[in-house]
């Protein structure tokens, strides 16, 4: 097909929800403004509090930035098609789709190497932390981080784009680069090949959060300082890191060996990694990191006596 930018592809994920619509499109906005909620309230705090200005909580901060990010590149389209007669989008709107969900992807990947770098320098070099882990070396790794994960997002969309396309029907409730990739009727073996280059890539990622936390392990085991801070400041990471991934294996594996007949379990496995991660994450660091649910507390406090 010469021209791909004429095309309209059908989303196919909410055929089998055609009743009780209005109830699903009101409990997606209620999840949607307490994801949005939830990671404000987080960043505020972060930005209000001088004390918080600390490069732990600036990468928490950058997460929280990056969770929003993603969850409009879903929700919003997710709420107009749960009250549209008919779930449609353009070539156009679908590459953009993609490249928001799959730069938050990576971006979400990568800011938590950077904290696994960050934790590693804490608990196993705490006389130097200070002088590794300056405002410029904070400011490099943020821009590291969303240049790398844009770089990466953008190759692929170049290589999705110049393929043509011969199908229209998308089974899912978003666009994901691989429901399009099979609607190409031309060869994708570069994409295959980019695909895997890009797994290697995250999976060396993962290997180097590993070896950093065997070493934050080993050195937490030496004092009860550094056990201490393992718990506040690593667990709270730990979760994140393992909450997103498996998020991340569901999606892969059911996209590709899922059955077609169990649509409503598909759809949430499918969007658990847009819907899970930005929502769960701040409530985690919230929850586990005193700092930060103290200077919540104190916020809520002033406000309630405030209207009072």
């Amino acid at each position: 097909m010469e021209n791909n930018s004429d095309i309209v592809f059908v989303l196919q994920g909410l055929n089998e929800t055609r009743t009780n619509r209005q109830i699903y499109f009101t409990f997606t906005v209620v999840l949607y403004l307490l994801t949005i909620f939830v990671n404000l309230t987080l960043i505020f705090t972060i930005f209000l509090e001088k004390m918080l200005h600390e490069p732990m909580y600036i990468f928490l901060c950058n997460l929280c930035v990056n969770g929003i990010y993603g969850a409009s590149s879903f929700y919003p389209k997710l709420l107009h098609d749960l009250l549209a007669e008919v779930q449609v989008i353009s070539y156009t709107g679908c590459l953009s789709q993609i490249f928001v969900v799959y730069s938050y992807v990576f971006c979400e990947f990568t800011n938590l190497t950077v904290m696994a770098y960050d934790r590693y320098v804490a608990i196993c070099k705490p006389l130097q932390y200070h002088a590794i882990m300056t405002i410029q070396k904070v400011g490099q790794l943020l821009l590291l981080t969303w240049s790398f994960s844009l770089l990466e997002t953008i190759v692929g969309i170049v290589l999705t784009s110049r393929l043509p396309i011969c199908g229209f029907q998308i089974d899912k409730i978003f666009c994901t680069n691989w429901e399009v990739v099979k609607l190409s009727c031309d060869d994708t073996t570069l994409n295959n090949i980019y695909g895997f280059v890009l797994m290697v890539s995250h999976v060396f990622q993962t290997m180097l959060i590993l070896v950093s936390y065997v070493h934050i392990v080993r050195a937490s085991l030496r004092s009860k300082a550094s056990r201490r801070k393992f718990m506040h400041t690593c667990l709270p990471h730990l979760i994140t890191l393992i909450n997103f991934t498996m998020s991340l294996v569901f999606d892969a594996m059911y996209s590709r060996y899922g059955s077609s007949s169990l649509q409503d379990l598909r759809n949430v496995l499918a969007a658990e990694f847009l819907v899970v991660p930005p929502l769960i994450n701040p409530i985690i660091y919230g929850m586990n990191l005193q700092q930060i649910r103290t200077r919540i507390r104190q916020m809520f406090s002033h406000k309630v006596n405030a209207l009072n």
